[in-house]
């Protein structure tokens, strides 16, 4: 089961339980899928199109300590919190 943390213009942002390191989380848009490092906002493997990459990058950066906090809650097979989208600011 991967739950889905927020949902922003069409990009859906899930964490899996239990999931390896390093800390990340999942993007879905379009098609498009990839896995993002929560440290940076990186790319760490597959592909996002250039603005979703950017939009996805500044919210991750924005909301650092509430993904920081889900990873350790999904390593310790807790209940994640939804942390709000970019556009719901």
């Amino acid at each position: 089961c991967m739950p889905v943390i927020s949902y922003f213009f069409g990009i859906y942002i899930r964490m899996y339980f239990d999931d390896h390191a390093p800390p990340h989380f999942h993007v879905e848009y379009q098609g498009h899928e990839a896995f993002v490092a929560i440290s940076d906002g990186t790319v760490l493997s597959g592909k996002l199109p250039k603005k979703a990459e950017k939009l996805v990058r500044e919210w991750c950066l924005e909301h650092q300590p509430e993904l920081i906090e889900n990873w350790t809650r999904a390593i310790a097979l807790e209940p994640l919190q939804r942390i709000p989208g970019a556009d719901n600011d």
